[in-house]
This record gives C-alpha cells, structure tokens and sequence, in this order.
C-alpha cells in the first residue's frame, strides 16, 4: 500500500513541487475569477434562451437578432416579470403587438361563439377584452360596466347590426395595441347604462348566446368561459326547484326520477340566476341585441304546458342559490355582494368576483403561454399565488407576464 504523506512532513520532490504561498494565492484568485466568469456566461445564456421564450409565447412569433439581444440585456438589469412587461408594451417593436392582435384574439375568440371558434372573426365582444387587458383595466369589469371599445376608423363605423367595423380592422391588418379606443357601450348600442353589462351585452355575446332559445345559453357559457365550469361541475340536486321554468317537464318521458336525479340538479341554480335576461334578446332580423325593460321576453314563457305549475317569470331579479351550504360554495363568491339583483349588470358583478373567476382567467393564460394545463406541484404553487394577486387588482396583463416568467424555465 503506498503511504501518502501527511500534509506536515512532506520531504524531497513532493516539498520541490508544492507552490509557493504568493503563487497559491494566484493560482486561487484565477480559479475563482474564471468560475465567475463561467457563472456569467451561463446565467447570461440562460436568460437570452428565457427572453426568447418568453418573446415567442407572448407574441407568437420570434424576435429579430437585434430586439432578443436588447431584450437579453434589458433582463440582466430586471426581473423577469418586468421583462415580460417590457416585450408586451414596447412600442419600437412592431412585432410586440402581436401579443394583442395574434395572442389575445386567439385567446378570447372562442369565448364569442357556441361552437368556440378560435378562427372567428374579430368583433366587439373580443376587442374589448383585448383593449381592457392593454389599459390594464380591472378585468372583472368586463362582465359588467358599461365599456366597448371600437377601432379609430372612420368608415365603416361601429353598427349596432354588423360585424363590418371589425372585419375591417382585421382584414387590414390593423394594429389592435394603437387602433384600439375605449367608448361608453350605452353610447354605442342604445341601451341604458344600467342595463349594460360589459361583454355580455355585447353584440357578439347577444348574437351567439341571446339567440333563440331561452337565454340559459348566455348563463352557461358564461360561466364556462370565465368560471371554467360547465353545468356539469355545478350539478347539485340540493336546491330547491320552485323557480325552475314550466318549459322544464318534470317527468321526461314519463319518468320523474330523470328531473329529480339530473334536470334539477343544473335548472334549480341557474333558472333563477338567467332571470337576470328576462328583457334581452337578439333580432335576427334586424341583426341586433334588443331591449325591453319591464317586459319579459316571450322566450321566457314559451312551453308553458310542459308544467303548468311551474315558476312563470315576472321580472328580471335574480337570485343566486349556490350561496347557500353545499358543493358550489368552492366557487368562492364575494361576502361583500348581496347574491341577489335585478338585471344583468348586478349578475356580471356576482360572476366576476368570484375565486372561481380569478383562478379561472389564470389557468386559462397558463395554457396559452406555457401550451400545456398546470400540472404538478410547482405549477399550482404558482398558479394560486397569480390568482391570489389578479383577484386583487384584477390587472389580466400582469398575470400574461408573471405566467412567461415562469414558465420561460420550460424546456
């Protein structure tokens, strides 16, 4: 066995080779200052590979030699967040607004439609959502305040019975980040601001969802697009069914158990919420949402022998009874709302300010810029954090930055 001298006895050739203390210490300065150096190099690469990332997810397409190296340097001295902030809204790359015109179309164009149609065209309901998230508004209201946002084209002008105005802006090529201009939607569709209720009255949501039918369709997809629940998730049998409608038969072919064990369960909850779109409908004809405070829409009476003494309805007022003990309390509905109201811009409100809502509008980011669901610890740690935070400032840009920060670390 070779014996290896101890550090205090060493002799002969082994003492000749052993570096002085000065040449020690240089040799010690240089290892620590190329290791620096590697460190930098590597935490530089890595955040030219994240920008890029980030860059390509946000706005679908990549960036130019030139704009990932000022973004690369940009991210030496900032956060990532403020980085993803920094390629949104910076206006001296053209193709930055792709975040608006590309990513956020796409991400609430399906929202318009029943077949949710990511290639439909764009329109009012979509352009509000895309002009609210650039003015950083509180997304929450765009269920319920008297907005629409319109492009800064003269001809053909926003109309209350075509898509033309936005056709145009889409056919164009115009950039939505600059064309964009925020208008009042009582000044644009005629209805009074009070009965105004952000995208829900929009023309595009009417046209869709107010169409026919018997307006259940504006309440459920609603609630699937912006509380990422269908009526599936929300089936509960516990509540009582006296406002149920008389279009509801009670025995479907014959058989009362299939109302008591399955319609019930979706009708008792959002029978009295659709009340809130007692006085809305869409004319086909005329090509337009329509109106007609205090009077009911005929939709609402129609099939009245399928249960005569079913609920008839009166007005517009709206109750909300998955408040009450029971499986739909996890949607987390706000203490400070009343959980009644009387049209559509009161049950917009009691949507949007939900956990539900919040969460809802972040893992719906977290798809389109991570391309994938959340899916493990780590992404639900995240994930709650982000909702946490939107549902306190409501700021859905801020939630598209801080979701490409943190997913920039995919591989």
């Amino acid at each position: 066995m070779i014996k290896i001298p101890e550090c205090g006895a060493e002799t002969g050739l082994h003492a000749a080779r052993r570096p002085s203390g000065l040449l020690r210490k240089t040799i010690a300065v240089t290892v620590a200052l190329t290791t620096f150096a590697f460190m930098q190099h590597e935490a530089a690469a890595g955040n030219r590979e994240q920008v890029k990332r980030m860059y390509d997810r946000l706005t679908g397409t990549s960036p130019s030699p030139e704009m990932l190296t000022t973004l690369e340097q940009y991210r030496n001295t900032h956060d990532a967040v403020d980085t993803a902030l920094y390629i949104i809204d910076n206006t001296a790359d053209p193709r930055s607004s792709n975040f608006y015109s590309v990513t956020l179309k796409n991400f609430a164009t399906p929202w318009t439609n029943r077949d949710r149609d990511v290639f439909a065209p764009l329109n009012d309901y979509t352009a509000t959502v895309i002009g609210m998230v650039r003015d950083n508004k509180d997304f929450r209201r765009v269920l319920w305040d008297d907005i629409l946002y319109v492009g800064n084209i003269g001809s053909p002008a926003y109309s209350n019975t075509d898509n033309r105005h936005y056709e145009a802006l889409e056919s164009g090529n115009m950039d939505l980040r600059a064309v964009l201009v925020e208008r009042t939607q009582s000044s644009l569709n005629g209805l009074p601001s009070g009965a105004t209720a952000g995208v829900i009255t929009s023309r595009a949501a009417a046209q869709a969802f107010f169409i026919d039918g018997t307006n259940r369709a504006m309440f459920r997809f609603t609630l699937l697009n912006h509380l990422c629940r269908d009526m599936e998730q929300v089936h509960d049998t516990t509540r009582p069914p006296d406002r149920i409608r008389q279009d509801v038969t009670r025995s479907p072919g014959g058989d009362s158990s299939v109302f008591l064990n399955n319609c019930i369960g979706c009708h008792n909850g959002m029978d009295p919420m659709a009340q809130a779109f007692a006085y809305y409908d869409f004319d086909e004809n005329l090509g337009r949402l329509v109106y007609t405070p205090g009077q009911v829409q005929p939709k609402y009476l129609i099939n009245s022998d399928n249960f005569k003494p079913g609920y008839v309805t009166p007005n517009d007022e709206w109750e909300n009874r998955w408040r009450l003990p029971g499986l739909n309390k996890a949607i987390g509905w706000s203490s400070s709302l009343p959980g009644k109201g009387a049209g559509a811009k009161s049950l917009g409100q009691e949507l949007a300010n939900t956990d539900a809502f919040a969460q809802c509008q972040v893992e719906k980011v977290f798809r389109t810029v991570c391309l994938r669901s959340p899916s493990d610890a780590a992404d639900h740690s995240q994930v709650g954090p982000i909702a946490t935070g939107f549902k306190t400032n409501g700021n859905l840009k801020q939630v598209f930055a801080e979701t490409a920060a943190y997913c920039a670390k995919d591989q």
